[in-house]
């Protein structure tokens, strides 16, 4: 008997190589704890309308958990002549139960509806498992941010000198941004909460099923409401692709500065051993390995979902066979996330700054400018004077090799009256960032609860991410 789902009306299987390029077994066989969790739903769905009795529900529940565990254990695996996972586990389940009853589960249900309700189960919870891991490395940037609150540093725009900040203000924006993927994360899992089991291949099913029942017993919040769109929306797919693509790119902004720190020409930060290596030839060398895999992988999650938005952009409904390749960039994607967070969480927590160096370096390239103007406002000057008068102070500063404090008394009168002595006051460091204490401003009472507030909806994404809605 042949194990394919299909062939009634053909008088031969297929040739070798359409069978090779038809095969996902080899990808698709994540989704098994998946598919065996719908079964049974669908199994009890089954005896509600009449078809199953009470003992052969018995037998399929007994069966599917005994697949269930032999799965697990791997003492049943899939083989290519399965050609994909349903067809793999109904041919486990026959062999366990027998065909008399077990060939009775695929009544009411196609591999369309099937696969489309198993990726999404398995996306909602990898979506909890990866939230996780960002939870881990916010926490180690939110330690490394409060024991730099005090520290000044250069803060950059267009990675040239721009004002002095504290260093655990620079180090939380990375945080706060994957704050934000996780917040996508939670948005998108509300959409990806309907199931669309009873959807069949597209039309929905006769047999009077109650695809409400397989909801509520696999975790969704509801129904997709259209069986045609239940079975041909990818949507779900390609918007979690591109919030995992999105976060890589948060990963690479921060590994780019990682790289920029470790560097010898800024010098700020050390790499534990741990979380670097060396080169083949140089011996001195301590490479930030992990910072530059970050940025790499980057371009292949964004790969993954330029790869999905192009199937999609041509598909008529319903099903069409190109949605096989949805999987392998979302299994890529999830896996190349799972070795990369935790990379990045061991290197951001022992990561070691030199703050003197930042210190020293943090009013270089006349950082303070931006006070002298805001400082000549406050004596009522128009700030499109003031902003002229501060650039002749770094003018003149220039013209001598110095920086701004080190102008006189004399030098700056000359540039203009409203310059007195007491604009000293605003050129140091400390100064200038205590002085920037907006709700959202550098200055360390503003970035202590910043960084209070940031602990709180960390906190709360912990327990988002450890509330897993597909029992498997």
């Amino acid at each position: 008997m042949s194990q394919r789902l299909w062939g009634g009306r053909f008088a031969s299987g297929p040739s070798e190589a359409m069978a090779n390029l038809s095969a996902s077994v080899h990808f698709d066989w994540v989704l098994a704890p998946y598919d065996i969790a719908q079964s049974k739903a669908h199994a009890r769905v089954l005896h509600t309308a009449g078809l199953l009795s009470a003992d052969e529900l018995q037998t399929m529940i007994d069966g599917l958990s005994t697949l269930a565990d032999k799965s697990q254990k791997g003492e049943f695996i899939a083989t290519h002549a399965d050609e994909d996972v349903h067809t793999a586990l109904e041919r486990g389940l026959i062999e366990t139960i027998g065909p008399e009853v077990g060939g009775k589960l695929r009544a009411g249900r196609s591999r369309n509806d099937q696969v489309s309700t198993d990726l999404r189960m398995y996306l909602r919870n990898s979506a909890r498992y990866l939230a996780s891991d960002v939870v881990d490395l916010q926490k180690a940037i939110l330690v490394q941010a409060a024991a730099h609150v005090d520290h000044p540093a250069p803060g950059f725009t267009h990675l040239q000198h721009a004002q002095p900040v504290s260093f655990g203000h620079e180090l939380a924006k990375h945080a706060h941004a994957l704050s934000r993927d996780l917040e996508r994360f939670i948005d998108w899992d509300d959409r990806a909460a309907k199931s669309p089991m009873g959807s069949g291949a597209l039309a929905g099913s006769s047999l009077k099923l109650d695809p409400v029942a397989v909801a509520k017993e696999l975790g969704f919040n509801g129904v997709v409401e259209n069986s045609i769109d239940g079975v041909s929306d990818r949507d779900f797919v390609a918007e979690f692709l591109f919030i995992t693509a999105l976060l890589g790119v948060h990963l690479s902004r921060l590994g780019e500065e990682v790289c920029l720190w470790a560097s010898r020409e800024f010098g700020w930060a050390t790499l534990d051993d741990a979380w670097s290596t060396g080169s083949s030839i140089m011996p001195q060398k301590k490479n930030p390995d992990v910072a530059e895999l970050a940025r790499g992988k980057s371009g292949r999650l964004i790969g993954h979902v330029t790869a999905m938005l192009t199937v999609l952009k041509g598909l008529p409904f319903a099903y069409n066979r190109d949605l096989q390749e949805d999987k392998e960039s979302v299994i890529d994607s999830i896996e190349t996330l799972h070795l990369l967070l935790p990379a990045m969480t061991g290197m951001m927590a022992t990561l070691k700054f030199d703050t003197d160096k930042m210190l020293a370096s943090a009013p270089e390239g006349f950082a303070l400018a931006t006070d002298i103007a805001e400082w000549v406002v406050q004596q009522g000057v128009p700030f499109r004077e003031a902003h002229e008068i501060a650039g002749a102070c770094v003018r003149e500063a220039e013209a001598h090799g110095i920086e701004l404090d080190a102008l006189s008394d004399e030098q700056f009168a000359a540039i203009h009256p409203a310059l007195t002595p007491e604009v000293r006051t605003v050129l140091t460091v400390e100064g200038s960032i205590a002085s920037r204490s907006t709700v959202n401003g550098t200055a360390p009472s503003s970035v202590r609860a910043q960084l209070a507030g940031a602990g709180i909806v960390v906190s709360d994404f912990a327990k988002w991410a450890a509330h897993i809605p597909h029992a498997v």
